[in-house]
């Protein structure tokens, strides 16, 4: 009997399967509440107050701004995993493999150190904000845990990088999380 492993060439970890349902879950529930929220508050501010009553809701540019970046640090990570930023491989195919896929490897380690490096910075902005007074201008809503989910965003799209490693060295390509069903 042939298990999983010998079956496909690459047979995701329970770890990769965990990262992948909980970036999806995040995704769907996460991002699209807070997508349904910025929707239904946008017009209900422009269309109903602003136009109906003449009288828009005050402050809510900071409510719109902080579920964008909301709406962003869900999908750093997740557009990471399905394969969704934009990679240029102009060389590529003038490649031997070995050299292409260590290349590759070299790239992503740079990569994963500069957003290891972003995502202290992030946590770090986040623990000054208040002392600062990093605030919205009208609703003075602390960038605080704004910059927290950012970080936090920032080290997912990290470890996200390292099982791309890890897979590279494994297999020689990295398998991309599906998006359909």
């Amino acid at each position: 009997m042939m298990d999983s492993s010998e079956s496909e060439p690459y047979a995701p970890l329970a770890t990769l399967r965990l990262l992948d349902t909980t970036l999806k879950w995040m995704a769907l529930i996460l991002g699209g509440g807070t997508l349904g929220f910025m929707t239904l508050f946008s017009a209900w501010n422009v269309l109903v107050m602003r136009k109906a009553f003449n009288s828009p809701i005050s402050g809510a540019e900071d409510l719109l701004v902080l579920a964008l970046v909301a709406i962003v640090a869900l999908s750093i990570p997740y557009g990471a995993r399905t394969g969704a930023h934009i990679e240029i491989e102009l060389l590529e195919s003038s490649m031997s493999r070995p050299f292409s896929k260590w290349s590759l490897v070299i790239v992503k380690l740079f990569c994963a150190l500069l957003l290891w490096i972003a995502a202290r910075q992030l946590w770090h902005a986040g623990q000054s904000a208040v002392k600062f007074g990093e605030t919205t201008q009208q609703l003075l809503i602390s960038y605080e845990p704004f910059y927290y989910m950012l970080s936090v965003s920032t080290l997912l799209y990290f470890i996200v990088l390292l099982t791309d490693i890890w897979q590279l060295l494994r297999t020689g390509h990295v398998q991309i999380m599906k998006t359909e069903g």
